[in-house]
């Protein structure tokens, strides 16, 4: 008998790997996967190109104004067989991907009205299911009632130094300083935000991955999502 397809929310703390993982365990069990923090870096770019938000200021009522403009897509790279970000048809997927957008995402998604239309467009993505899911609320708020949810921590120390080598690999003039002072602002604007603000669901695994190696990490992921399927 085919597997019952399941959803899998994966929910954590800022450059914990969600997306690493939330893309190999889509790739293993042949799921979709959505990386709900690339269509919030979707807007925040949008924001910033618009002028809506800076380093000193945040027009958050010029961009919810301006909501209905922005058209946010996943397309397949054929090279990759991943999926890639498309802001009103232009793939930003490397743009969004850069500390100078990663400073501003939190405060964008902390607004409630871009919240509300991102969700929307979640959760139509996952009304099929075989959908492996990340970002902060997906198990608390986009997917209350998904078989398997996970949350995914570290150390902030353990986290900018992984955002910093992934940052500097590509090219970028970060400072360690600069990255760890991000972590920690994010984490403490997403935990304390009023809507859907990060925290792990009740019956959520948590999974600490500090000292784990990214093999070790999926295998530990894996295992549970088949347990899961199978006993769904």
């Amino acid at each position: 008998m085919k597997d019952k397809k399941i959803i899998i929310a994966i929910d954590g703390h800022s450059s914990t790997g969600k997306s690493t993982v939330a893309k190999q365990l889509a790739k293993a069990l042949k799921y979709i996967y959505v990386d709900t923090g690339a269509m919030y870096r979707a807007v925040a770019l949008y924001a910033m190109r618009q002028g809506f938000i800076n380093e000193s200021e945040f027009n958050q009522e010029e961009l919810e104004k301006n909501l209905s403009s922005i058209n946010i897509k996943f397309e397949i790279n054929a090279k990759t067989g991943l999926a890639e970000v498309l802001l009103n048809g232009e793939n930003v997927e490397n743009e969004i991907r850069t500390l100078r957008v990663s400073k501003h995402v939190s405060k964008i998604a902390a607004v409630s009205s871009v919240r509300k239309k991102l969700v929307e467009q979640q959760q139509r993505m996952g009304q099929d299911k075989g959908i492996v899911m990340d970002g902060r609320d997906i198990g608390t708020v986009v997917f209350p009632n998904a078989e398997l949810k996970l949350f995914m921590t570290a150390t902030a120390k353990d986290r900018a130094e992984r955002r910093f080598l992934e940052l500097t690999e590509k090219g970028e003039n970060v400072s360690y300083e600069d990255v760890l002072m991000n972590v920690v602002n994010r984490d403490h604007i997403d935990s304390t935000r009023k809507d859907s603000p990060l925290r792990k669901a009740g019956d959520a695994i948590k999974i600490d991955n500090s000292n784990l190696t990214l093999e070790q990490q999926f295998d530990q992921i894996f295992l549970l999502a088949e347990t899961t399927i199978k006993n769904s």
